[in-house]
């Protein structure tokens, strides 16, 4: 059996977690490998800029990328796409003892958005801002996500944009010591999210494809969803996210 080489990003709740622990992606990507012959060998992507992922996986670091991607255009000239093994949106956070009337992006005037550089939620906030709803966007990076959570609380900004699976989890686990912190509005975007494969390497994605579709129709992937979001639906834009 040899090796898949992927390219991960942690943290990224629920997604993955740690290096050596597991997540949704990283079951996701286990079962894929497994059913073609492979075993899943998970590579850490240190940058701070989650697109620089992009630049390993064209230099041939990784054979594959799983790591809450969502499909974007610019994304997809420089990789190839499985279908979509989850479909979600961004969400928006605030502590609501510090900003108590905000419930919406409608609400963020004068106010500061966190993101994750690199993340598709830095498009969201930069086009608030651009709007008038928002006065500036403050950028982390990639992996100081639980810095962007504290800062709601601090003060360091006011309001934070993510992935709803992925700021659901932040949080749940921010609430044990910051009760007030809340997802506020889901649904903000309807992003796909997917493995992404060397352009290079058809053979592989063509393998790929086949296993995703076996799993799919053979319920692998509805558990794997169910264990980690509570629902087994790839299209998860709305309702409980």
């Amino acid at each position: 059996m040899s090796d898949l080489r992927v390219g991960v990003a942690y943290p990224n709740p629920p997604f993955n977690a740690i290096p050596g622990q597991t997540g949704l992606d990283i079951e996701v990507m286990t079962a894929l490998a497994a059913a073609i012959g492979e075993r899943a060998e998970f590579i850490t992507f240190e940058g701070a800029d989650f697109d620089g992922i992009f630049d390993r996986l064209d230099a041939g670091d990784y054979d594959c990328v799983i790591a809450g991607t969502t499909v974007t255009p610019e994304r997809q000239r420089r990789a190839r796409f499985l279908p979509a093994y989850l479909i979600s949106g961004q969400a928006l956070a605030v502590d609501t003892s510090r900003l108590p009337h905000v419930h919406s992006v409608d609400d963020l005037a004068g106010l500061t958005v966190g993101v994750q550089r690199g993340n598709t939620s830095e498009a969201v906030a930069d086009g608030l801002v651009a709007d008038g709803k928002a006065a500036r966007v403050r950028v982390y990076e990639y992996g100081a996500v639980s810095t962007a959570i504290a800062d709601l609380v601090a003060g360091g900004c006011d309001a934070m944009l993510a992935l709803a699976p992925v700021l659901a989890e932040l949080v749940r686990a921010a609430h044990r010591v910051s009760p007030g912190v809340a997802v506020v509005q889901r649904g903000l975007s309807v992003e796909e999210i997917a493995v992404a494969v060397n352009p290079g390497d058809q053979a592989l994605l063509a393998r790929l494809q086949v296993a995703q579709a076996e799993l799919e129709d053979n319920g692998t992937l509805q558990r794997i969803r169910r264990k980690w979001l509570g629902n087994p639906y790839v299209d998860q834009s709305v309702g409980m996210l």
